[in-house]
């Protein structure tokens, strides 16, 4: 009854509020579904310590690559890591460049990583000057598919400011493997959620129809 009812509250904010349960259609049921994983979709920033199962892994990014490209180009490349002592080195290196109070303040609170302590970590690089519209696709399409999924997920910064700006940071983006000419554009934290977190504020004066 719950899933009912949360279906029939989709599918009156998408405008068919007097749809019975009788006339539900395949197609509404999956429509509805698609919506609320939008809608309920947050960025996690607490996670249990085990990585993302590859074979979930493994549909996430087929989703990723699933998405729309100018022209078909996709012009992405995506490295995954999970290799723990990798994320672990890379916060060692980027915290070395760090002061002290700087370091308090990153760490404690079972502080493991600089990628959220994220687990798996989805690296994209796309070429030099182009690309970053496409790659922006990819990255939702993940991160709305972990979530319908149970995985939790968050865009990361601050740790590819390092890795693109910093000589110790450069040295992992090439044991990334990205081909010549190509620049690492973001990255983002999977895992399995140890939080709750809850809807922030949308403001939607900033969306008009122009007549």
């Amino acid at each position: 009854m719950k899933k009912i009812a949360i279906l029939f509250t989709l599918l009156s904010a998408i405008g068919t509020q007097h749809v019975s349960a009788q006339k539900l259609s395949a197609h509404s049921i999956d429509s509805a579904a698609v919506v609320h994983t939008i809608l309920s979709r947050r960025s996690v920033r607490k996670y249990k310590d085990a990585p993302v199962r590859r074979d979930q892994m493994d549909m996430i990014l087929k989703c990723g690559i699933n998405a729309p490209s100018g022209m078909n180009a996709q012009p992405w490349e995506v490295r995954v890591v999970d290799n723990q002592q990798m994320l672990k080195d890379i916060t060692e290196a980027q915290m070395s460049g760090m002061n002290e109070e700087q370091r308090k303040r990153m760490t404690g609170n079972g502080f493991r990583n600089m990628f959220r302590n994220a687990p798996s970590v989805v690296f994209v690089a796309v070429p030099e000057g182009r690309g970053e519209l496409d790659a922006g696709i990819l990255g939702e399409n993940m991160v709305l598919a972990a979530w319908s999924m149970g995985i939790g997920s968050c865009f990361l910064g601050g740790p590819v400011r390092f890795l693109n700006s910093d000589e110790r940071g450069k040295a992992f983006v090439k044991k990334l493997g990205f081909p010549d000419g190509y620049r690492l554009v973001y990255a983002i934290g999977f895992g399995y959620p140890d939080e709750s977190p809850e809807a922030k504020p949308r403001d939607g004066e900033k969306v008009k129809y122009v007549e």
